[in-house]
């Protein structure tokens, strides 16, 4: 079985070399404050819901979302979704229905030629 922390990315940000980026641009952005200035580096996760990267902020004092039946972290957004439904559908399942409907509705469009 593979941990949590098996799945992180990271994420690098160098500003060493020029003047940075100011807070408040790095918060309205999602950002930790000090971010855009030096060098910054965080981990991340891919929620499996949407499939967004989701910075993991190490003064966040919250606890994340966490889906149990896809065994998974996911964004705060999915992660309120699945308070209100209680349905677990991942991205990939999600891009599965749309493929299978976009081949039903391709198949019922061909005209065979008599």
């Amino acid at each position: 079985m593979r941990s949590q922390r098996s799945r992180e990315g990271e994420l690098l940000i160098d500003h060493r070399a020029s003047p940075g980026v100011s807070d408040e641009l790095m918060r309205s952005i999602g950002m930790p404050a000090g971010s855009g200035k030096g060098l910054f580096e965080a981990p991340t996760y891919t929620c499996s819901h949407c499939s967004s990267v989701v910075v993991i902020n190490p003064d966040r004092k919250r606890e994340r979302a966490y889906c149990a039946k896809c065994d998974s972290r996911i964004c705060d957004d999915c992660g309120a979704i699945l308070a209100q439904t209680r349905e677990c559908k991942t991205f990939k399942q999600l891009m599965d229905e749309v493929q299978e409907k976009a081949a039903k509705q391709q198949v019922g469009s061909i005209i065979i030629p008599t």
